[in-house]
Order: C-alpha cells, then sequence, then structure tokens
C-alpha cells in the first residue's frame, strides 16, 4: 500500500513539474501573435491527437468501459480542462495573474470540503493545518502586492476556475478503474479543445495565432517549439501522469501535491528565463512542501471508515 503511494506521488510531482513548464511555453506565443485562448487550444488539441492511436490501442475489448463513463470523461474535459483554463483567461483579463491563479487555486478547498459535505469525510487537524499552510505558502509564492478592489466579474471568472481545477481532482479520483489514463487525457482534452473553440467560434473569447518565429529562451525559434512543448511535455506528459497519480492517491492529497506546481513554476521561469525568485517566493515554496507534508502524513495515518468512502473510488485512501 505505502509503495503504491509513494508511486502515486511521484506520479503527482512530475504532473505538478510539467504542468508547471505551461508558462514558461506560452509567454513566447502569447507575447507574439497567438492568443491564449489559441495556445490552450493547440496545447490540448494537439495533445489529444497525440493521443488517440494508444487510446484506441488501450481500449481493445474495452469499449463498453468508454461507453459506461462516457458521461464521466464528457464532465472531466469540460471541468477540468475547458472550464477551468477559459475561466482563468478571463479572470486574467480583469485581475493581476497571481490574484487569479490564488482563486483557481481555491478548487483545492472546495475538494476538501466537497470531500466532507457530500462524502462525509470530514477533514483532521493534520490536513487542515496543511490546507492552511500550503495556502498561505501559495500566497508568498504568487507575492502578492498592493490592495486595491477586485474586479467582480473577475472574481466571478476566477472562482469558476477554482470550480473547474476542483472538478479535475474530483472526476479523476473517481473514474471507472477499468478505465485506461490514456482513454481518460485523450478524451478530456479532445473535449477540452472542442469547448474552447466553440467558445472561440462565438466570440465569447479572442482566437488568434501566428506562424512568426517567437524569442525563447534567448533565441529565435519557429513557434512550433513551444507548442511542441506545450502539448507533448505540459499537456500529455502532465496529464496522463497526473490522472495516474490521482487514482494512486485520491483526491485530496493529490489537489495539495498540485499545489507544487506553482513552486515550480516560479524555479522553471528562473532557469530558463532568468528571473530570480525573491526569497519571499522561496519562503512560500517551503510552507508548501510543509503543508503538502503534513496533509501526506495524514493520509497516511489511515484509510477512512468504509462508511465515509465514496463507493466507486478505486484507489487507497481518500478521493481525488
Amino acid at each position: 500500500m505505502r509503495e503504491r503511494s509513494s508511486v502515486g506521488l511521484g506520479l503527482a510531482l512530475l504532473s505538478a513539474i510539467t504542468f508547471a513548464t505551461s508558462g514558461t511555453f506560452a509567454r513566447p506565443l502569447i507575447t507574439g501573435e497567438w492568443s491564449a485562448v489559441a495556445v490552450v487550444i493547440a496545447r490540448v488539441g494537439i495533445a489529444a491527437l497525440v493521443l488517440a492511436v494508444p487510446a484506441v490501442l488501450a481500449l481493445r475489448g474495452k469499449w463498453s468501459v468508454l461507453r459506461r463513463n462516457g458521461v464521466t470523461v464528457l464532465l472531466f474535459g469540460l471541468l477540468g480542462v475547458a472550464t477551468a483554463q477559459a475561466c482563468f483567461f478571463n479572470a486574467v483579463r480583469y485581475l493581476p495573474v497571481g490574484v487569479a491563479l490564488l482563486l483557481e487555486y481555491l478548487g483545492i478547498v472546495l475538494v476538501v470540503g466537497w470531500m466532507w459535505l457530500v462524502h462525509g469525510q470530514r477533514p483532521r487537524a493534520l490536513t487542515v493545518a496543511g490546507s492552511v499552510t500550503a495556502l498561505c505558502g501559495l500566497a508568498l509564492v504568487l507575492d502578492l502586492t498592493g490592495a486595491g478592489r477586485l474586479d467582480p466579474v473577475g472574481v466571478l471568472w476566477g472562482l469558476g476556475a477554482g470550480v473547474g481545477l476542483a472538478g479535475y481532482f474530483v472526476i479523476a479520483g473517481r473514474l471507472d478503474a477499468e478505465l485506461p489514463s490514456v482513454v481518460v487525457a485523450s478524451g478530456g482534452m479532445a473535449v477540452g479543445a472542442l469547448a474552447l473553440l466553440l467558445l472561440g467560434g462565438i466570440g465569447a473569447l479572442p482566437l488568434t495565432a501566428g506562424t512568426a518565429d517567437v524569442t525563447f529562451a534567448g533565441h529565435q525559434v519557429s513557434w512550433l517549439v513551444p507548442i511542441a512543448g506545450l502539448s507533448l511535455i505540459a499537456a500529455v506528459v502532465a496529464y496522463l501522469a497526473g490522472v495516474a497519480g490521482t487514482r494512486l492517491l485520491g483526491a485530496r492529497l493529490s489537489s495539495f501535491v498540485g499545489l507544487t506546481e506553482v513552486m515550480f513554476a516560479v524555479l522553471i521561469a528562473w532557469l530558463v528565463l532568468d528571473e530570480l525568485p525573491s526569497l519571499i517566493q522561496l519562503a512560500g515554496g517551503v510552507l508548501i512542501l510543509g503543508g503538502v507534508a503534513l496533509v501526506r502524513a495524514d493520509e497516511l495515518r489511515g484509510s477512512p471508515p468504509a462508511s465515509a468512502t465514496a463507493p466507486a473510488q478505486p484507489v487507497l485512501t481518500g478521493e481525488r
């Protein structure tokens, strides 16, 4: 049990690291001719196509499993992919990026609340302490400064992104154990790409792209370089590792491990874009890791009573 939990933690961290590369890959595109939504569509759309063949191969003899979980995969794509990303980028239109990110990561708190209210899994003292510590660390990593009135429209979009993030964690953890992770990732990203393309098509979101060279890591490169990084590293690897790690760790713990994405994003930007983190951000990273450690320690104390566990959960302890 502990060995599988360790594997799950490793996969969750890999998912966080690879997800954290998305901002570094996307920046040269967004500062060029690409709109943010177009970048997201390219990212998840290409990744869905890359995973389509292995997904079909993995479904041999299991098409009935996909039919049984079709609605769940649809919800995963709409909430965990399309809603989270579309709402976040709309929030950025009205709020500072740091504030928008903080609102999105409130979805992690929503996961704990969901497990408590719906499945009766009341968080224990260590989980509460870990959540508070991790969220305080997140605020430091984001290095939020200044105090002003926030645009209520932007706040609503940010909270919508939080709901999408919570949906990603919860739905991924409730998928049928017989449904291959590659199918979940490919199907979910395909749904998300189509949903965002529809939003762009009706004019709800700006949708522009170009083929000019971009500046990446101090060099002029083809626009295909960051697109490849976004789709293969920040999507294919990230989603596969995330879904697989979710099934092993459960919703609550995996959602908190996901917090480290912000810390990794800061470090990757430092290495690739030469953006040195401040002491406040480094201190926040330590708090995030401390919060994750507290939640992990609480999870390893034992599974909740059977009556408090969701019936369809295929993982060890808790849910994601």
